[in-house]
Order: C-alpha cells, then sequence, then structure tokens
C-alpha cells in the first residue's frame, strides 16, 4: 500500500519545537445525524491530546463553501486539513489547493473520487464501503428465505446521489445478486434518492405505497432513511412484523427502532473511529510521520442478536 514521507527535516525541527498544531476541518454538514457522531469523535479525540487544536466548520452541503474553508485554512497556517467531502466527485480542486500550499489533507468518511491519485501528503480514512451493503443486503436474503418469501419483492432507498457511499451501497445489492449469495430471488421494484433523509424517505415510501405494489422489503443505503420507511409504512398501518427493513450506521436512533421490532438489520459504521483515524493521520502527516494513504476501519453487522454491544457507540 502506498504511504507518504514528509522530509527528515520537517521531523527534525518539529521534534525540537513545541508548539501547538491546529487542524481545520470542514464537514459536509452539522444536520445529519451520523456526520455529528463523526465531528464528536474528533472533538472528543484531540480534545485528549496535548496541545492539538480543531477548528471545524460546517460547509452546509456546498461545494463552493467547503473549498472556500479550505483555502481560508491553508491562508490562515493550519497544520493540516480534513475533509468530509460534500459531493465526492468534487475532490481534485481540494486536494489541488492543498498540494499547491504543501498543506498535509485526510478525506473522511467519504472517498474522494481521486482516491488512487492522491499526493503524497494526503490520505483517506473511513470504512470500506463495499462491505457495508454487502453485509445488509446478505442478512436480508437471510430473513426473508428463513420467512419462507421467494422471490421478494424489493425497494431501494438511495443516498445522495453525489456520494460515492450510495453509488456503491446500492452498487453492493446487484453485486450480491449477481454473485448468488443472496438466499431468495431478490425482484427490485423501484430504487430512487431520498438523499439520506428521514423526512424525504417518508415521503418517497408514501407515494411507493399509494401505488399498491406488493413488497416485502426496503433496502436503504443508512438508518435515516429507513426510519423515514418506517414511519411512513407504520402510517399506513402496515404491520413491520411483514415487511423486512435494513439500514446502515448503527445510529442510536436505528437501535431503539430495532429494540422495537421495525429495524431487522444495521450496519455498524464506527464513526468515532472515524474520526480519531483522521486526526491521527492529519497529526501523522504534519509531523512527517508514514501514513498508509487508505486507512479503513471495518463495518459490523448489527441485528437484534447483538445489538446490545452497539447501544453506546454512534
Amino acid at each position: 500500500m502506498k504511504k507518504t514521507l514528509i522530509a527528515a527535516g520537517v521531523v527534525s525541527l518539529m521534534s525540537t519545537t513545541a508548539m501547538a498544531e491546529t487542524i481545520g476541518v470542514s464537514m459536509a454538514l452539522f444536520d445529519d445525524n451520523f456526520l455529528t457522531v463523526l465531528r464528536n469523535g474528533m472533538e472528543d479525540y484531540a480534545g485528549g491530546l496535548d496541545d492539538v487544536d480543531l477548528q471545524i466548520e460546517d460547509a452546509q452541503n456546498d461545494v463552493a463553501r467547503q473549498l472556500d474553508q479550505i483555502n481560508n485554512f491553508i491562508a490562515s497556517g493550519v497544520d493540516a486539513v480534513i475533509v468530509n467531502p460534500v459531493d465526492t466527485s468534487a475532490t481534485e480542486a481540494m486536494t489541488a489547493a492543498a498540494q499547491s500550499a504543501g498543506v498535509p489533507l485526510v478525506y473522511v468518511n467519504r472517498e474522494p473520487i481521486n482516491v488512487d491519485t492522491l499526493p503524497d501528503n494526503q490520505a483517506f480514512v473511513a470504512s470500506d464501503e463495499r462491505e457495508s451493503g454487502t453485509l445488509e443486503t446478505i442478512e436480508i436474503c437471510d430473513i426473508l428465505s428463513e420467512q419462507g418469501t421467494d422471490p421478494a419483492r424489493v425497494y431501494i432507498l438511495m443516498g445522495e446521489l453525489s456520494n460515492q457511499a450510495a453509488v456503491q451501497r446500492t452498487q453492493d445489492i446487484f453485486d450480491v445478486i449477481e454473485a448468488g449469495n443472496c438466499a431468495v430471488t431478490l425482484e427490485i421494484i423501484d430504487q430512487q434518492t431520498a438523499n439520506w433523509s428521514r423526512d424525504e424517505a417518508q415521503d418517497l415510501v408514501t407515494n411507493w405505497l399509494s401505488t399498491g405494489e406488493e413488497f416485502h422489503a426496503v433496502i436503504s443505503n443508512n438508518d435515516e432513511m429507513a426510519i423515514g420507511a418506517i414511519q411512513a409504512m407504520t402510517a399506513a398501518g402496515i404491520s413491520m412484523d411483514d415487511v423486512v427493513v435494513g439500514g446502515v450506521d448503527a445510529t442510536q436512533d436505528a437501535l431503539v427502532a430495532m429494540s422495537e421490532g421495525q429495524l431487522d438489520v444495521t450496519v455498524f459504521q464506527d464513526a468515532a473511529g472515524q474520526g480519531a483515524g483522521a486526526v491521527d493521520a492529519a497529526l501523522a502527516l504534519a509531523r512527517g510521520e508514514d501514513v498508509d494513504q487508505k486507512v479503513y476501519i471495518p463495518f459490523q453487522l448489527v441485528t437484534p442478536d447483538n445489538m446490545d454491544e452497539y447501544t453506546s457507540r454512534n
């Protein structure tokens, strides 16, 4: 795996100079449950370190605003920058800005489109999205098989289409089907984006329900949309015993829904672990240390059988 290494002279200088280190952090959106846990994880971890200061800003889901934030961090003389990208297809300009200024940059949680061509002082910390939708889909297939539902008719709720995670988690579903790893035959009725949003998912699923189509499962790219789907179905008088619902993230709200018998499966994405890993990578790059350019924090399947292990983690 490619690693980064900064000149030894920088290491020597920093080892003899006791200075506070400042990391600029641009988050895609503060108003997002999972990203809030990610942000808190960074703050909590950095708070336990000596002389490390985080400057965190909200990009408000605006690509131009995020690029401005990165440029402002660079101009202010930060030691490194951490970016949770608004649009993973728009990261090349961010990489170029940091590279031209010689400032280390770490992408966190959302995979940049240029992840395989990052310069030596940049890295990516997240979880491998090929695991997330795969774990979710296989478990849903197993539940449907146990219920004797074959073939099973399914709706898919997708996240923001500009986000690599949404694209990959959706692709995972079809990869499971094509690889023959689903215990039943899945028939996809429809797939649409609800932009990671509980409210948008509730509206979308309400529209789907109005068609009267028979369905057996909802596979969602995240927990928030899964919860929105559950709200739409319960409002329509559908028993959650009759529908299998899955999500990703293992948020606290999702685990409550699981404990109430509404959510069948989720996948734990270690937000705090990603946050701490991003801070570690940024500091290491700033200090001239070796850093793997792709640092993956494993996903973990969560079901009613093991959910108690995750109740305080996201």
